[in-house]
């Protein structure tokens, strides 16, 4: 375990067993510190299913959403982060677009994406809730812990951290 949950500082103790995205995100919401377990969902130009998954009870776990790295629509804005915040999650990683960033911006909740646009997702219900998904040169499992600030993003098969 380490006594911070910096990424540079975890990747220092424990570098050997750890993935860092190689992909640059942004930081939308007003927490840029954040971590926890790993959901996933995959969706294209479609937001039902994050928006499912950000309706149920969940204990400081992050949604890692992989929206193809598409720039055509958002798959959230405001509406969809505060059912995040009302259900207990830490926060988002999104590889495609958010909407409604200066909201976003003043929410207490982590927001990492590509981008952001004004365009708003489908509503049909296409992609898979709890699998594999690889964007950035990671594989996101279901059940690891992800940690996330303004140097990056950090994967790990269990909790690396302790609690300060």
């Amino acid at each position: 375990m380490s006594t911070t949950n910096n990424t540079t500082d975890l990747y220092d103790d424990f570098g050997a067993v750890v993935q860092t995205s190689k992909q640059t995100f942004r930081d939308f919401g007003a927490k840029s510190h954040f971590h926890g377990q790993v959901r996933t969902v995959v969706c294209l130009n479609d937001n039902v299913l994050l928006r499912q998954t950000l309706t149920e009870k969940s204990d400081g776990g992050v949604l890692v959403v992989d929206a193809g790295g598409t720039f055509d629509v958002a798959v959230m804005g405001d509406n969809v982060a505060s059912l995040g915040i009302e259900n207990g999650w830490s926060g988002i990683i999104i590889n495609g677009c958010i909407r409604d960033s200066v909201e976003l911006g003043t929410m207490d909740f982590g927001i990492k994406a590509l981008g952001n646009v004004p365009a708003k997702s489908s509503k049909v219900g296409k992609g898979a809730v709890d699998v594999p998904v690889t964007f950035g040169a990671v594989l996101f499992e279901p059940g690891q812990w992800v940690y996330c600030d303004q140097d990056g993003i950090l994967v790990a098969d269990s909790a690396i951290h302790t609690e300060l």
